[in-house]
């Protein structure tokens, strides 16, 4: 990741999120907030060539993008129908939950944790194109080789003694498995019972692997899915469920007419304390 800007995954998912609102009707995931946070030459760029994201593979990768982002949100409203008034987005990127936060009334909070170069980028980015920031959320810059997330929530006024939904979306791939594994660690024994986390993970190297690396954020960790069900109850979590593409095609693609639907190897995984 170059210094001083979003990382270049970051700013490839939000274009996607971007494309998705204009090229896929009804969008699986609506965001009225996504062609305003890629900036103006970006949207511009997908209205005059939107055949450029009509590729197999880039419908494939739009369509996970859309629905992790879905499925999390999902889960979140059942959460906060629960009593969560908390929530964590673990490698926030260019993500805009916070400023159409849906439950602000209800009292939800949001607290967006990435690195310090690429939440600036974020920040800059959000004042050129006038989306305002609201009181309603804690910006926490987190460099992992100095600080651990505990550290980071603690000093942003983030309280452990109350329960917490996580969302952690496009970001375990390219971190080491111990690095993984430290993070679902601390909200399986740092967190109180009712607090959850949701992560997308891959399977499988694809053909998008090699350009991330070929970018400077190079794939770094696989799961198998029993495997990494088995350890999730191991560092604590009470349940763990898989969610995967068959799953997905079924719940959230089933009834297009579009095609559009998930190929590959990237699944969804919700883990309960």
């Amino acid at each position: 990741m170059e210094e001083g800007r979003s990382s270049a995954t970051a700013e490839g998912a939000a274009l996607l999120r971007a494309a998705h609102q204009l090229l896929d009707t009804p969008p699986v995931f609506d965001d009225p907030l996504a062609l305003r946070i890629v900036g103006e030459a970006s949207a511009a760029a997908v209205r005059a060539d939107p055949q450029r994201f009509q590729t197999v593979e880039r419908r494939a990768l739009r369509a996970f993008v859309a629905l992790r982002s879905r499925y999390a949100e999902d889960r979140l409203a059942a959460a906060v129908e629960r009593g969560v008034r908390h929530y964590v987005i673990l490698g926030a990127g260019l993500d805009t939950f916070a400023y159409r936060n849906p439950h602000a009334d209800a009292g939800l909070a949001v607290f967006e944790v990435d690195h310090p170069a690429t939440q600036a980028a974020k920040r800059a980015r959000l004042q050129e194109v006038g989306i305002a920031v609201p009181a309603s959320l804690t910006f926490v810059p987190i460099d992992f080789e100095r600080q651990t997330l505990a550290d980071g929530l603690h000093d942003a006024g983030f309280t452990t003694a109350e329960r917490a939904f996580f969302s952690w979306l496009g970001a375990t791939a390219y971190l080491t498995r111990d690095s993984v594994m430290r993070t679902l660690g601390f909200v399986a024994s740092g967190m109180p019972p009712g607090s959850e986390i949701v992560f997308s993970y891959a399977t499988a190297r694809s053909a998008l692997a090699d350009r991330t690396a070929a970018l400077g954020e190079p794939w770094l960790t696989l799961f198998d899915p029993p495997s990494l069900i088995a350890d999730l109850t191991d560092i604590g979590f009470a349940d763990a469920t898989d969610f995967g593409p068959a799953q997905a095609n079924e719940r959230y693609f089933s009834r297009r007419t579009d095609g559009l639907r998930l190929r590959g190897s990237g699944r969804m995984m919700a883990a309960r304390v």
